[in-house]
């Protein structure tokens, strides 16, 4: 069991600014009950915003800056560059009647919830990987002793390292594609972003059979309604929360780790038979690689690579 001595020795080893408001997520994230969300779209139609009616939400409003989504469950997120101000000068005073946005406490979501990223989108060898999380307020203390954040930011052993914690205290599920299937798969749906909306479907899907939970939110990718359309074919009882710059919810961040380590381990099997590494990214190193095994087999680079990537016409 997590104790709370252990949080408390982790929160005084980080620096003070660590809980500043620079430090606040970059999604804030609340419960509100029924009879406020009427108040509450007063208050948003006041303040000068446009509404919309996404899936699963009483109302989404947007203005420059700042974006504001009730769901039907009574979720409440707000987003954005200029989300600190509305939440201390109107959504707290007027709506939710407290402080805790301004709360050190308040700076990380324990919202149990399934997040899910993905790697190798960008790259042109190698799989496609999507990982979902789930993690619950024990979990989600566990990824912040680990220091968990962005795959980005890591490096390739670091994000192996962190991988292998996640799982240790995490419920996960991750759809690797391999670039054969993945081609194939890519000549279905004909654009990415359908084909990353339905793979985000379906580990969300599977991983709320396994764990039973009912709300995921994503790093936001392309027009909102794809994901949310694939998911509700598989289940529409699942409450979807879609947020730019999502890696900055620390359960994102975790999913963003597994889907990272996939795709490490992914582009070194698919390397191995060559006697040398495939790399990353679509660089012109990428290209060189790339005309070096046309030459020798041209039918071998579709069983390593993505084929739709302009990279590909490119050396054949």
């Amino acid at each position: 069991m997590f104790h709370e001595r252990k949080i408390i020795a982790f929160l005084e080893t980080l620096p003070r600014d660590t809980l500043t408001p620079m430090s606040k997520p970059a999604c804030f994230s609340t419960k509100i009950s029924e009879d406020k969300f009427l108040p509450l779209k007063d208050l948003v139609l006041d303040q000068g915003f446009s509404l919309s009616i996404p899936p699963y939400t009483v109302f989404q409003a947007k203005r420059e800056g700042i974006t504001v989504t009730l769901y039907e469950s009574g979720k409440l997120t707000v987003q954005g560059k200029a989300k600190d101000e509305f939440i201390e000068f109107y959504l707290e005073p007027q709506i939710l009647g407290s402080i805790e946005y301004t709360h050190p406490e308040a700076t990380v979501d324990f919202t149990p919830r399934i997040g899910v990223d993905e790697a190798g989108k960008g790259d042109f060898f190698g799989p496609l990987c999507v990982s979902a999380v789930y993690a619950d307020e024990g979990s989600i203390r566990l990824l912040l002793e680990d220091g968990i954040k962005d795959s980005k930011t890591l490096s390739d052993g670091k994000a192996h390292i962190l991988a292998k914690k996640i799982k240790a205290c995490t419920v996960y599920e991750t759809l690797v594609l391999r670039p054969e299937k993945y081609n194939e798969l890519y000549s279905k749906f004909g654009n990415l972003n359908r084909m990353l909306a339905w793979a985000h479907a379906t580990v969300i899907d599977a991983l709320s059979q396994k764990t039973g939970c009912m709300f995921a939110t994503i790093d936001q990718f392309g027009d909102e309604r794809l994901v949310a359309s694939a998911l509700a074919r598989k289940n529409e009882a699942i409450e979807l929360q879609q947020q730019h710059k999502g890696e900055a919810d620390i359960v994102i961040a975790a999913a963003s780790i597994l889907s990272r380590a996939a795709f490490l381990d992914g582009l070194e099997k698919l390397s191995a038979p060559f006697g040398f590494p495939l790399p990353k990214g679509a660089s012109s190193i990428v290209k060189q690689v790339a005309r070096r095994i046309g030459s020798k087999d041209p039918a071998l680079l579709p069983t390593v690579c993505k084929t739709h990537f302009k990279t590909y016409n490119e050396v054949v």
